[in-house]
């Protein structure tokens, strides 16, 4: 479990533009991750 402080572990996702970005090519800048649901999808 991570503690308050502690460094976020590696992780990848895809961008909005269908790019694979991973936490490690981010280092060293403020990361955002937001999440919302696609159009047309229930909830």
């Amino acid at each position: 479990m991570l503690k308050s402080g502690d460094s976020a572990p590696d992780f990848q996702a895809v961008d909005h533009e269908g790019n694979t970005v991973t936490l490690a090519d981010q280092r060293g800048q403020r990361v955002v991750l937001w999440f919302y649901p696609v159009a047309d999808t229930p909830g």
